[in-house]
């Protein structure tokens, strides 16, 4: 029973985890139709900084700070490199964010090395939560399952009961009608875009020092991060959150089985073979192209 409770647990944490990272290029994907291969490098720019920034001004100055700074570059990235290439088509857009994530990739080694950095749970949110069956689970897990949480009721709350959610969702399907009611619909990509990263940065924030932060952090976990946006279905945040949850559980699950322990990284992949055979456009998708 303790391994059964505390395993689900780690599941659900890992898979709320990866929602919060899917969550933003499931929004870029569903307003822009860019598939940002650069992704994951944003996410470990977020735990890099957070860790500099810790260092000099703790933990909850790097949680709101990192995502930010994140969130301004990925403006700029958009602004100036991604709009002077759209009407080149979607392969130039692939082709730049690919590109972009091998020179944040050097960048990152370049300033803070080749090795992993000691970036460290602040001291409140270690030890045990509570103890369940002999068996403990750490407060940091549980602060990242609220974090995510709270990050899928926010985006909810935009996109249900805010003017900017109902301009972003007639800015999806119609957006030279909401361009000719005078709305900055490019205005409205680069908010977008800019979101999308911010909540890279803040997986990385949280995932950073849970794991571990070194330079292959974006490598192990980019093309995961497609595979719950290819599952859940491109462009459905509803999807990757599901998604999330299944892989998160299911990875969990396999690696804390001997049986099935070197199965475990295999297992999102095959899922996402069948949910392709069986449902092409994934568990919720709505885009057909």
């Amino acid at each position: 029973m303790a391994f059964l409770s505390v395993t689900l647990l780690n599941g659900l944490s890992y898979g709320l985890l990866l929602f919060m990272l899917s969550a933003g290029l499931t929004l870029i994907f569903s307003m822009m139709g860019v598939l940002n291969f650069a992704h994951a490098s944003f996410y470990m720019l977020g735990a890099y900084l957070a860790y500099s920034i810790s260092a000099a001004w703790g933990f909850w100055v790097a949680l709101v700070t990192a995502p930010l700074l994140v969130a301004c570059l990925g403006v700029l990235v958009e602004r100036y490199l991604l709009r002077r290439v759209r009407s080149a088509g979607h392969l130039a857009e692939l082709l730049l964010t690919f590109g972009l994530s091998y020179v944040v990739l050097e960048l990152v080694q370049l300033v803070w090395g080749r090795g992993p950095v000691d970036y460290a749970v602040p001291a409140v949110l270690q030890g045990p939560m509570w103890t369940m069956f002999d068996a403990q689970f750490p407060k940091y897990r549980v602060f990242m399952m609220v974090i995510a949480l709270v990050v899928l009721a926010g985006l909810r709350w935009v996109f249900t009961r805010t003017r900017l959610g109902l301009l972003l969702q007639a800015a999806l399907t119609h957006p030279h009608m909401v361009q000719a009611l005078g709305h900055d619909v490019p205005s409205l990509f680069t908010k977008v875009f800019g979101l999308g990263c911010a909540l890279a940065a803040l997986a990385g924030v949280l995932a950073g020092n849970a794991f571990v932060t070194e330079p292959g952090m974006a490598t192990s976990i980019g093309a995961l991060v497609f595979v719950v946006v290819v599952v859940g279905g491109l462009g459905s945040l509803e999807g990757a959150f599901f998604a999330s949850i299944l892989i998160g559980l299911l990875q969990t699950f396999a690696a804390s089985s001997a049986a099935w322990n070197t199965w475990a990284p295999l297992l999102p992949y095959t899922l996402m073979v069948a949910i392709l055979v069986w449902r092409p456009r994934g568990l919720m998708g709505r885009r057909g192209d």
